[in-house]
């Protein structure tokens, strides 16, 4: 039985590295944005330097325990992309973050690590040191596996998945999965127990993606313009149907007609129009006798 479980132990302990490591590589976009804009404004090192400090505190825990060679390979790659991303934040930071981030370095990798090392190698002997290494590092899990309730807190308040990325939340679902498996089945609470908290966390980022996600498809949905319609000019006519309808053919003569009328109002120095439905005697027209008498008759031509 203690060599089946070894075996599990040593597959969950390969898929564990397999979705860490893809985990790790996953601030490349954001690096790669920084590159572009040469500027690291808008864009914290925190989350860098506490993770190069978890996993150095997790290397020195492997080396006060037997069997646990999958949490170095990981880990140590961990402390190599970590000090990587930190480096080249530096080189890109404005000075204020540049400050920031070595005051941090001070803080947690020289000053906390250090603090830990000499304490529990002066203070704790033989297994006593591990286990007390062990519970540190719960701890320190415990409050990075916390520290996504601040992103469910901003997604429940905006109702808006704008700035939780669902594939890290997958993966990291899929780590502490992983992690955990390997813990319990090494017999190590202080591997498996942070990593049951990792993935009820990333249930809950995952579930509220969904929720939020569908909601926001719905706003935008409703949002949406309805299409603007081209207006269809219809010409209608009591008696006779629009597609039939035709225009009535002019004859010469009434083109004649037509011609030598818009000649003789061209040369008229001033015509006024009133209309005079009921007096024509008072009817306000005055224009030249010889232009109304000259003025051709339209003969009348019924469309057919």
């Amino acid at each position: 039985m203690a060599g089946i479980s070894g075996h599990w132990a040593f597959a969950f302990g390969v898929l564990g590295n397999i979705v860490s490591f893809i985990v790790f590589l996953s601030p490349l976009p954001t690096f790669y944005k920084i590159y572009k804009k040469k500027s690291t404004d808008g864009y914290q090192s925190i989350p860098y330097v506490v993770a190069l400090f978890s996993s150095m505190l997790w290397i020195y825990y492997t080396f006060l325990k037997t069997n646990t060679t999958l949490l170095i390979t990981i880990n140590s790659f961990g402390v190599f992309i970590e000090t990587i991303y930190v480096g080249f934040y530096l080189f890109y930071a404005p000075k204020k973050s540049r400050v920031q981030t070595i005051k941090m370095l001070s803080l947690f990798v020289v000053g906390g690590f250090g603090a830990i090392v000499l304490v529990t190698e002066f203070l704790f002997k033989g297994a006593i040191r591990g286990q007390v290494v062990g519970w540190i590092c719960l701890i320190f899990s415990l409050c990075v596996f916390v520290a996504p309730l601040g992103i469910v807190r901003q997604v429940i308040k905006t109702k808006s998945v704008e700035y939780m990325p669902l594939l890290l939340s997958v993966f990291l679902t899929l780590s502490a999965v992983m992690w955990f498996f390997y813990g319990l089945l090494l017999k190590d609470i202080n591997i498996a127990a942070p990593n049951v908290l990792g993935f009820i966390f990333g249930i809950l980022q995952i579930v509220l993606y969904i929720i939020y996600s569908k909601k926001e498809k719905a706003i935008l949905k409703e949002q949406k313009l309805p299409e603007i319609q081209k207006p269809a000019v219809i010409v209608s006519d009591d008696n006779t149907n629009v597609a039939n309808k035709k225009l009535p053919e002019l004859t010469q003569e009434q083109i004649i007609d037509i011609v030598r009328l818009a000649g003789l109002l061209a040369n008229t120095d001033k015509v006024q129009v009133a209309t005079c439905p009921h007096d024509h005697a008072n009817c306000g027209v005055k224009a030249t006798p010889n232009i109304v008498e000259n003025m051709p008759k339209l003969q009348t031509v019924e469309a057919s």
